[in-house]
């Protein structure tokens, strides 16, 4: 059953050498439980298809379609609705709560999700990658990626049924990467639906689907050349 789907999304930026466009007429279809990697270079629109899916920004053009919410027509209070109970984010900038320790980041994204098992899900989430020692530490005291992997664990804590990571791997050595490429996996496999953006090849080869923007177009859409790879098989 498709879970995204963008019918002719476009994102334009007006800027004072003219019309940018970030997105140009993609179309895309993504299904529950898929485990989708969208590849491409700086400045491909791998970031911006992420915000459009998140709610985070709006097309200019086309429609917008996650889990029967149509983004594109929502009032601003249903896509704030959206972004509490449908999607969550993993972000390349982390986003943590700097008065906040690293359980009580995560519990914060169990409780705006509305969850009555925030308290036992966060610490449960935050073992899963391996930080319940780091439970009290605020971020200040935190390395890069044990920051991410905090942020991570937020997102996973709201067990929305959309998550969006954008280089999830980008602060993390080779062996943390794995793990959480793992819990990412283990996420689609329960259902969840898991678009994971990335400039590293070597990643696309765990997803079930590869989409490749060029220029702000989808350029690619397909599985892994040589068949989906196990993470344990990943070299980076």
């Amino acid at each position: 059953m498709a879970v995204i789907e963008l019918a002719g999304v476009g994102r334009h930026y007006e800027t004072g050498a003219g019309v940018v466009a970030a997105l140009a007429g993609v179309d895309l279809t993504i299904d529950a439980g898929e485990l989708v990697v969208v590849l491409g270079p700086s400045g491909s629109g791998k970031t911006t298809l992420l915000n459009l899916v998140g709610a985070l920004d709006t097309p200019t053009e086309g429609r917008a379609v996650v889990a029967g919410h149509d983004l594109t027509a929502a009032s601003r209070g249903d896509l704030f609705a959206y972004r509490r109970r449908t999607v969550s984010f993993v972000f390349q900038s982390f986003n943590l709560f700097p008065g906040l320790t690293a359980l009580e980041n995560v519990r914060f994204g169990a409780d705006v999700a509305g969850r009555d098992d925030g308290a036992a899900i966060a610490s449960t989430v935050l073992d899963s990658v391996g930080l319940a020692d780091r439970a009290g530490h605020f971020p200040s005291q935190l390395s890069g990626g044990e920051q991410q992997r905090v942020a991570i664990a937020r997102a996973l804590a709201t067990a929305n049924p959309v998550l969006l990571a954008d280089e999830p791997t980008g602060e993390l050595d080779f062996r943390t990467g794995v793990s959480i490429l793992e819990l990412l996996r283990d996420q689609a496999l329960a259902g969840r639906t898991v678009v994971v953006v990335t400039h590293n090849r070597e990643i696309s080869r765990m997803a079930d689907r590869v989409v490749e923007l060029s220029g702000g177009r989808v350029v690619g859409d397909g599985a892994p050349q040589d068949g989906r790879a196990d993470v344990s098989d990943l070299h980076w």
